[in-house]
């Protein structure tokens, strides 16, 4: 039985590998007002993120733009938590669409390549481009 049971486990997808990173929506934290926390991510292929409404009136949904080739946008309902899985390399941006504009966004790096500013769209709004310069800054210097 302890023979059948080790074969399993070594058949098992390498999804049963996978981790689950948890994000908090929030209304303010130390980097200032409207963050995600924590704002940049690293996870691999096949992870899970899950997105929890910590304060109300945020969601978390893909910024048009930001998808990796393969990946699939996602949107989540205002006040709920929604866990995706990342399964496209690349790097992906998330907003909360009720403060897209007032700069509310985080980065998502899945697999080895750190984002950097030509990942990021000419069209987004002035306060998000910034806030993600800002997370892009805070990146060098850890």
């Amino acid at each position: 039985m302890l023979l059948r049971a080790a074969l399993l486990a070594c058949l098992l997808p390498a999804a049963a590998l996978a981790e689950t990173h948890e994000v908090r929506m929030l209304n303010r934290n130390a980097t200032g007002p409207m963050p995600f926390e924590p704002d940049y991510l690293v996870v691999q292929p096949g992870d899970t993120v899950r997105f929890i409404a910590a304060d109300p009136g945020h969601n978390a949904a893909t910024i048009a733009g930001m998808i990796p080739e393969g990946g699939e946008k996602f949107v989540g309902k205002i006040d709920e938590e929604i866990e995706v899985t990342l399964d496209a390399e690349g790097i992906w941006g998330v907003k909360c669409s009720p403060h897209f504009t007032m700069g509310m966004v985080m980065l998502i790096q899945v697999g080895d390549r750190p984002a950097t500013e030509a990942d990021l769209p000419d069209d987004l709004p002035p306060a998000a481009r910034q806030r993600m310069l800002e997370i892009l800054e805070r990146r060098k210097a850890d």
